[in-house]
């Protein structure tokens, strides 16, 4: 089947959409993606092809660098966060439909196809209509639940509750939903929508894992570095762990503020070289806030990311992360907001870390993407 995804995500940085393409052109399909900030020349692998729509920078700071410690005050710069504060809404749902519209004559260019594959609610209205105008299926993959996330700026009430109800009506005229954890799946299914899968964020199986040293040298943070990911806490724990290291690694939100205080950071790397940096600190930092229901029921890419590598992982006790943590033995849990808790958590890892490290390894042979892949081409062998 010709088979057209849309995403409004960084496409050569959304290891889960290039994975997903990956898997169905292997199963015969023909995949095109449109999506944002494609690089020229990026090729994601036979069968599969992809173009790029950019998107306005509106609001967003200009240099994108780390701010951290070093933040400007003052009456004049606390009048401009506030009005962003108050703008930012309304400013990223204008952001959002402005892409759809420069998108929509890319999508009537490059069709028909026969299967239209929305990625998160904000392709969702775009893709629905495209597969109505060619009789094409239609699928919705969420990577998140999209209306109950911790979002920058004011508190949006209304627009989340019609978000829900607005989600389902869409989602509703899909052939299924995929979606990344058992949790948000079982939400989606209370919403009213009955065909729910759940393809989680695994990666590829490792052939060759080398065993973890006996003794980790310190923890690991790869991912996204902003709001939400609990990184105050982080700190705050790492000025009591002193010595042993703490370290980030990721793009950077560009209006983010934070004092490092001893954490350290290290430069971003590519997915595959993150499996080494993991290893070479030996225990993998998986951290959110617990402010919202996306955050409760989130499974993050970094929790399998540590899988693949062979790592331990330090995790924030949260519904869906504590199931599959003690599930398969793969770490500690801290408490959300605590440093204490987290602390504790640390060392408690250090001190059984063998014991953890034999059961990431065990849980390698389930949380794997081979797994995960053949749910996928299932589900489309159904179309």
């Amino acid at each position: 089947m010709r088979v057209l995804m849309i995403a409004q995500s960084p496409i050569a940085g959304d290891s889960r959409i290039l994975r997903e393409a990956t898997a169905l052109a292997g199963a015969g399909h023909t995949i095109h993606i449109i999506g944002r900030d494609v690089p020229d020349g990026f090729v994601v692998g036979p069968g599969v092809t992809v173009e790029s729509v950019s998107r306005s920078a509106g609001l967003r700071a200009g240099n994108g660098g780390l701010a951290v410690g070093h933040g400007r005050n003052g009456p004049k710069v606390l009048v401009q966060r506030f009005g962003r504060w108050l703008l930012l809404p309304e400013h990223r749902n204008r952001t959002e439909k402005q892409w759809r519209t420069a998108a929509a004559p890319r999508v009537a260019a490059a069709g028909p196809f026969e299967v239209v594959h929305a990625h998160d609610f904000n392709t969702l209205e775009l893709a629905a209509e495209y597969a109505g105008k060619w009789s094409a299926k239609l699928v919705y993959d969420t990577h998140e639940l999209w209306f109950d996330r911790a979002l920058p700026g004011r508190p949006t009430p209304w627009w989340r509750a019609r978000g829900r109800k607005r989600e389902v009506s869409l989602a509703g005229k899909a052939s299924f939903v995929i979606t990344v954890s058992d949790g948000i799946a079982a939400r989606l299914r209370e919403r009213g929508l009955s065909d729910v899968r759940v393809v989680r964020n695994t990666f590829p199986r490792s052939d060759d894992v080398p065993p973890p040293s006996d003794v980790p040298e310190g923890l690991l943070y790869a991912g996204r570095i902003g709001a939400g990911r609990d990184l105050p806490t982080v700190v705050a724990a790492a000025r009591q762990l002193a010595p042993f290291r703490t370290v980030l690694m990721g793009s950077v939100d560009p209006n983010y503020r934070l004092d490092l205080g001893p954490v350290e950071t290290v430069a971003e790397r590519s997915i595959d070289e993150v499996d080494d940096t993991l290893r070479s600190y030996g225990i993998s930092l998986v951290t959110l806030t617990n402010t919202c229901e996306n955050h409760r029921l989130a499974l993050p890419n970094k929790l399998f990311h540590a899988v693949r590598a062979g790592v331990p992982v330090v995790a924030a006790d949260l519904p869906e992360l504590r199931a599959v943590v003690t599930a398969h033995k793969l770490g500690t849990l801290y408490e959300p907001g605590n440093p204490a808790s987290l602390t504790a958590a640390v060392r408690a890892l250090v001190e059984n870390y063998p014991t953890y490290a034999d059961g990431v390894r065990t849980a390698g042979t389930d949380l794997n993407w081979e797994t995960d892949s053949a749910h996928l081409v299932e589900a489309y062998a159904e179309l």
